[in-house]
């Protein structure tokens, strides 16, 4: 939905309410105005964007604190047991929302390590059997069975719900919704999907689901449950506010990447760096307090677990990769063998991210066309991936057991690094180790430092090929799926051949190398710097890997960012999102507001006939609405402030009319509340059709000072543009008002959204700008 206001010649059946630019009425009103400078500049970027695996309407958020009369009246009359109570609500959110992300984290870890163990137990135990096309088909058809079951709930049920959701949380932080994107039935696809995806076998990880998943159960205890479902808290009252939501779905982001690394600093860093688009030391109190209940959660079921209740779920879910048994030892040459591998891992990764661009763009041709093909597709995936993961072994020679792995090999159970595949006693299969197994499992090997030689690096490079294209092939696909996993088994596989090549020369261990190939290729995908380092630490627990993990992600990300954007910021733009940057473009510094400002804009006047307010909100979609104040009521006009569609439809529905035009906002003070006009749920709003207003009603008035914004942020016109588009993202706006530098005029030249800062929108009416300069 536009954020801004157009005119439109009004003529209603049964009432004189056409209105003529800057013209007025048969009783003397005003009429509609249009102060713009470009009159028939019209905004022409695109209002819907890609939400998962479903298109949909987008609009901005209302995270400015909205200051009219109401607002004000609701603050004095707050007492300072209501005030007490609003500041225990936050952190009893908090609370909850780390304790219930906590939860879901591990029943979801705890379903995958046991619908995967029985489905790895029963293809092994054919294949000791000897059963080869049986254990094919028994692995094949699990694999199969989920895939369809995670498709089909995407793609029939919350479609918002496929991909990593990282992007669109990414993008809600910034600013922008869009239908279902924090819903509870994508709450509900998401969990149960990312479970049936990740263990029917894909090259997907649940780390980036955990966190769509924790920012909505966020939203669902912010906003009081849910209406739709019979679920609601109605003492929530106080954050039924888009600026509260946003602080409440930044703690659920961060205690996804918690539950889903063992990582609760690394958490609270993650959503700082990658996720939020503003910050203060406050949030950050509550951020940490939300990730340290999940470390205490998690923990506590890790202990539970290890009496061998949770069946075939042990603590493998839970990843922790152990490197600390291989010596943290390194020379002068090793640096250099670092910095190879933050340029390897910079490059791959700048032509990973490329190529998911690719995919995802022609995914998304496929996926319009219906939730039938959305299924398909995922179940050719699958069998693609079974496939490979079944068939690629048989290129591997078997190679006998170590002898330090005396009793462990070959490997009995779902899980192992020595699995015997097709073997003969006492051999194994390096790369049936990693493909027959889980994500967590194959890492785990990979990171393991016992012995350099378990691995051939012929199953290295098999392997690290196989990763590499099977998770771009997957990512994109309609099932929940994120991309750290993906990107870390790349990432091990090369840096453990890098490790076995450079053997001879380097006193690091092959584990160790592995970690850093890790690191590199997600500095290279991702574009984090920090927090990747610190979840890497948390999830290895070796701090003595923290400078050569520091230098290998500032290497990787430097070379990487001479290519491409990273992989979120990327799929952000694809989806088509309106996200604003922290940063203005260079061609930003040669344009001022006005250049940009579309029109013509349609305003209000204080006083304002029902009739009109009607039928511009049935013919438009805009949400902001400039209220202007004008003789009789001043002595000249100038700009009142800015008016909400969703407050207009709310004062409409009060039907707090007069039939006088006068100024009669004391009585709407005193017959309405600010709760009143609080932002409903997710699609829970009033609409212009469920009004009913009569044509008598059509001719009265209503007194539009009581619910606008009377302190709006204002620019002069003349202001620079990268100035107003700082200004714009740093305070949070849905509109940014820009008003004229010399007197004499209309006192509102236009309205700036994000959409006017978008540079498909600045270069289409500059085309001869030049981006970069």
């Amino acid at each position: 939905m536009d954020d801004r206001s157009e005119n439109h010649d009004i003529d209603v059946e049964g009432g004189n309410y056409e209105r003529k630019i800057s013209g007025i009425l048969d009783d003397g009103s005003v009429g509609f105005q249009q102060p713009l400078l470009a009159r028939n500049r019209k905004n022409t970027t695109s209002q819907t964007a890609i939400v998962g695996a479903n298109t949909c309407p987008i609009e901005s958020l209302d995270y400015e604190i909205f200051e009219n009369d109401l607002f004000r009246q609701d603050w004095r009359s707050r007492k300072k047991i209501e005030i007490l109570q609003y500041t225990i609500l936050k952190w009893a959110l908090a609370f909850l929302i780390g304790l219930s992300t906590g939860l879901v984290g591990f029943l979801n870890n705890f379903a995958v390590e046991n619908i995967a163990g029985f489905k790895l137990l029963l293809t092994g135990n054919l294949m000791l059997k000897e059963k080869y096309f049986h254990s094919f088909f028994a692995f094949a058809g699990c694999n199969l069975i989920l895939a369809t079951a995670a498709a089909s709930l995407c793609a029939f049920i919350a479609p918002a719900a496929a991909g990593s959701g990282i992007p669109e949380v990414k993008a809600y932080l910034n600013g922008i919704d869009a239908y279902s994107i924090l819903a509870p039935r994508t709450l509900f696809v998401k969990i149960f999907g990312s479970i049936f995806g990740v263990a029917a076998g894909f090259v997907v990880g649940k780390e980036g689901p955990m966190v769509h998943t924790g920012a909505c159960i966020a939203n669902l205890l912010g906003q009081g449950g849910s209406r739709k479902y019979k679920f609601t808290w109605k003492w929530l009252r106080f954050f039924k506010n888009d600026r509260d939501r946003r602080d409440l779905i930044t703690c659920g982001a961060a205690a996804g990447v918690a539950v889903a690394f063992r990582a609760p600093v690394g958490g609270v860093l993650f959503a700082l760096e990658e996720a939020a688009s503003w910050w203060r030391s406050a949030l950050l109190w509550r951020t940490f307090f939300t990730t340290a209940v999940v470390a205490v959660v998690i923990r506590s079921f890790i202990e539970l677990c290890r009496s061998g209740r949770c069946g075939l779920f042990g603590k493998g879910g839970l990843i922790m990769f152990d490197v600390n048994s291989g010596p943290v030892l390194y020379s002068t040459p090793d640096f250099l063998a670092v910095v190879f591998l933050g340029i390897v891992g910079g490059v791959l990764g700048s032509l990973y991210n490329y190529l998911v661009d690719k995919v995802l763009r022609t995914y998304a041709l496929i996926n319009q066309r219906g939730p039938g093909f959305k299924v398909m597709l995922v179940m050719v995936v699958s069998i693609l991936s079974s496939c490979c993961a079944f068939g690629l072994p048989w290129l591997s020679h078997c190679a006998p057991c170590p002898i330090e792995a005396e009793g462990k090999c070959p490997s009995v159970g779902r899980a192992g690094i020595y699995k015997s595949f097709q073997c003969p006693p006492n051999h194994y299969n390096d790369l049936s180790s990693l493909l027959l197994n889980t994500n967590d499992n194959a890492i785990r090997s990979l990171f393991t430092s016992r012995s350099e030689n378990e691995f051939q690096i012929s199953t290295l490079a098999i392997f690290f090929v196989f990763v590499y294209f099977l998770g771009i092939i997957t990512y994109g696909i309609a099932i929940p799926s994120g991309l750290f996993i993906p990107v870390i088994l790349a990432g091990a596989s090369y840096g453990r051949l890098v490790g076995r090549l450079l053997g001879p020369v380097s006193q690091l261990d092959v584990g160790l190398f592995s970690l850093l190939g890790a690191a590199s290729f997600l500095g290279g995908t991702m574009r984090m710097t920090v927090s990747l380092c610190v979840i890497l630490l948390e999830l290895t627990d070796n701090l003595l890997m923290l400078p050569l993990m520091m230098l290998v992600l500032l290497i990787s990300k430097t070379v990487a960012d001479c290519f491409n954007k990273g992989v979120y910021d990327q799929i952000v733009i694809m989806k088509g999102m309106p996200y604003m940057e922290d940063h203005a473009e260079p061609y930003m510094r040669n344009l001022v507001a006005k250049d940009v400002v579309s029109g013509p804009l349609l305003s209000f006047s204080r006083v304002e006939k029902v009739g009109v307010i009607w039928q511009a909100l049935k013919m438009t979609s805009h949400n902001g609405f400039p209220v202007i104040d004008e003789p009789p009521f001043v002595e000249a006009s100038e700009l009142c402030g800015i008016a909400l569609r969703s407050h207009l439809l709310v004062l409409l529905q009060g039907k707090r009319f007069s039939n006088h035009r006068t100024t009669f906002g004391s009585q709407i003070l005193r017959s309405c509340k600010a709760r009143d006009f609080a932002k409903a749920g997710l699609g829970k709003g009033l609409k212009i059709e469920d009004l009913v207003i009569s044509d008598e009603e059509m001719e009265m008035y209503v007194d539009l000072h009581p619910i606008t914004n009377t302190s709006p942020y204002t620019v002069l016109e003349t202001l620079s543009l990268a100035k107003a588009a700082i200004l714009f993202r740093q305070l949070g706006l849905r509109h940014l008002c820009v008003v004229p530098k010399t007197q004499g005029r209309p006192p509102i030249v236009g309205i700036l959204t994000r959409h006017d800062f978008m540079p498909e929108h600045v270069l289409g009416l500059y085309p001869h700008i030049d981006p970069l300069k």
